[in-house]
């Protein structure tokens, strides 16, 4: 099969794949695509406490899309979680260089970061696996 064939082939099917409405999921298959939103938050926000935001997303990004096709879900909601949770660099000053400026001059300590940061992380998180479902559907 040449590659005109091929792609004569792909348009007659593309319609049909298209048009397929996706199943709802229910039970554990709704359970484990939260815990893959869990887990695709907690991965770059780990690694966003130590290295930027974009680089976080660019590593992260790849990884969760192929987590998700493989789990057949779509990746769109893992992508903007992962796009949440690579946007909370609120634990460490690391990550964010304005951050490291003005640590000294206004007198702030490595863990004064924590004080409003984790709860920020926990909303973040929360908002993260139960609002973007809801938004952007499996």
């Amino acid at each position: 099969m040449n590659t005109c064939e091929r792609n004569a082939l792909e348009d007659q099917q593309s319609p049909h794949l298209i048009q397929r409405p996706r199943q709802e999921q229910r039970g554990a298959g709704r359970l484990m695509a939260k815990g893959l939103l869990a887990g695709f938050f907690i991965l770059p926000a780990v690694l966003d406490q130590l290295i930027s935001d974009t680089a976080t997303a660019l590593i992260v990004m790849p990884i969760s899309v192929a987590a998700a096709t493989g789990m057949g879900v779509s990746p769109l909601p893992v992508l903007m979680s992962v796009g949440v949770a690579a946007a909370t660099a609120f634990l460490t000053p690391i990550a964010t260089p304005t951050n490291l400026m003005v640590m000294r001059p206004g007198g702030y300590a490595f863990g004064d970061d924590w004080k409003l940061g984790l709860p920020l992380m926990i909303w973040f998180s929360l908002v993260s696996v139960f609002l973007v479902p809801l938004i952007w559907r499996f």
